[in-house]
């Protein structure tokens, strides 16, 4: 099965398009190597995808005959993620919170101390 394809199937991406696009730029390698759409993926194969900022690794247990449902996509893969990602996720969730709406102005001198609080507490953590 494709590359592309099979990111497809096990629900990594919305669409093969997505998934094509990713091999494309880079973003998608099969045992260390940076592949095309077009390579062919075996069982026992390692993927490394980057997908919204963070590695997600993949090992290839199956290969499906079509998509499959959420429920059953640890049939055909296992993913291993980094205690590093996770912590980066969480912090890119509390850096959306700090952002303010589109058109409520400039922030005030107590909004603005309290999103330098936030931002100094999120940079100590990253420290540690």
């Amino acid at each position: 099965m494709r590359v592309d394809q099979y990111l497809w199937c096990v629900r990594l991406f919305k669409s093969r398009n997505l998934a094509s696009t990713a091999c494309r730029k880079g973003q998608v390698t099969v045992n260390g190597q940076i592949v095309k759409p077009s390579r062919e993926v075996l069982p026992s194969d390692q993927l490394k995808v980057r997908k919204d900022q963070i590695w997600h690794h993949l090992e290839v247990i199956a290969i499906p005959k079509s998509r499959v449902g959420a429920k059953l996509v640890g049939l055909y893969c296992f993913e291993k993620i980094d205690a590093e990602d996770l912590e980066r996720t969480r912090l890119q969730q509390l850096a959306v919170q700090a952002q303010r709406d589109q058109g409520t102005g400039r922030p005030t001198k107590k909004e603005r101390r309290e999103i330098d609080d936030l931002n100094q507490e999120t940079s100590e953590e990253e420290i540690k």
